[in-house]
């Protein structure tokens, strides 16, 4: 649906960085990629999550709609950081938007959903044809509109973002979204690919057991 670009600064092998991180405090010997790959995995294994943090994970997240990107800000944990397009500064008199997969496959929502954002389109444009700011006619945009962002965090925070959204009853964008991440980092090295499959989890295949109070039914739900 959307668009994940690895920036360069992303760290191309964490579990080996990770070890040597740990090694230091160790008093090992760092020096060797084998010893410290074998570390990091020590340390993942172990759940030291606080080594994980030293992971530095930066992508670009581009052409998803502005109501999940409100929600992916709420995972702060970590310390990420992250800017966002603007809406003072760039044209959205044509906006794209993300239209959910309900809407699309009923044609008589998705011909209201369409006309609703062509409505706003049109309005913006006449607003700025009568002076108005952009940081005002901006106003108008839907959450429903793309946005794009650049975001910065670590790799103990992403996988304690998996655990919630990656669970069946998450937004479904949000999966969308989180699936796409994945497959990025997992094309960026083999080290990403290893930590993507088997760390990256909903929190029923890390408990056992479904703490929701509505069970999707992939794992037995939790009796008091």
């Amino acid at each position: 649906m959307g668009n994940i670009i690895i920036l360069e600064e992303t760290t191309k092998s964490p579990i080996t960085l990770i070890g040597e991180r740990a090694g230091i405090c160790w008093g090992a010997d760092i020096s060797n990629k084998e010893k410290n790959y074998k570390r990091g995995l020590d340390c993942i294994n172990a759940n030291h999550g606080r080594t994980l943090e030293y992971v530095n994970v930066e992508l670009v997240i581009d052409g998803y709609s502005a109501r999940v990107i409100r929600e992916w800000y709420t995972h702060i944990g970590g310390a990420p950081t992250r800017l966002q397009a603007s809406t003072r500064y760039i044209d959205y008199g044509d906006f794209e938007y993300v239209t959910p997969p309900k809407v699309s496959k009923n044609s008589d929502a998705l011909e209201i959903y369409e006309e609703a954002m062509r409505s706003v389109t049109k309005a913006a444009k006449k607003l700025e044809e009568l002076g108005i700011p952009r940081e005002d006619s901006a106003m108008l945009l839907p959450l429903g509109m793309t946005t794009k962002i650049v975001d910065k965090r670590n790799m103990r925070n992403l996988i304690d973002m998996s655990r919630q959204r990656m669970c069946t009853r998450a937004y479904w964008e949000y999966r969308e979204l989180f699936s796409d991440i994945c497959k990025a980092l997992c094309e960026y090295s083999p080290e990403w690919k290893y930590i993507i499959e088997t760390q990256m989890k909903p929190k029923c295949e890390v408990l056992g057991y479904c703490p929701e109070t509505y069970c999707c039914g992939r794992k037995p739900k939790f009796e008091p």
